[in-house]
């Protein structure tokens, strides 16, 4: 499998959209402290995803070669919880640093909504389950 396949142009313009999310949060104003609530629960969705998925994590949206489905954890409710996480993260930061911020966090959450759509075709072909996960979880 070359690298191109495995979609390193996906996790690219991903790691852009952090570093424009970042770079907001020193521009205009931040509205409420209680983003930082926001901003753990975020952090603790999306470590604990992470910690879940263990050798099957990956940045690319095809899976490694030796995943499996995971379905334990915060993924037997929500399919994508690391997206999730890092949505409600730069959200919560954008709340206390810059609302700016906000904007391209939007604009982060729908990247990541087409990711999944890519990833869900990818695990689809590789695991038969998974339509069946699919129709019993939410994103």
């Amino acid at each position: 499998m070359n690298k191109q396949n495995r979609g390193e142009r996906w996790v690219l313009a991903q790691l852009v959209l952090f570093v424009l999310i970042l770079g907001s949060l020193f521009v205009g104003a931040g509205v409420t402290r209680l983003g930082w609530i926001v901003a753990a629960i975020g952090i603790v969705l999306g470590v604990w995803a992470g910690v879940t998925m263990g050798s099957s994590l990956s940045a690319f949206p095809r899976p490694p070669r030796d995943a499996e489905l995971v379905d334990r954890g915060p993924y037997r409710y929500i399919r994508h919880p690391i997206y999730v996480g890092g949505v409600v993260f730069f959200a919560g930061l954008s709340l206390v640093f810059s609302v700016y911020g906000l904007i391209l966090t939007a604009v982060l959450a729908a990247f990541w909504v087409a990711k999944a759509r890519l990833e869900e075709r990818h695990l689809t072909e590789r695991f038969p389950d998974y339509a069946d996960y699919k129709r019993r979880t939410l994103f």
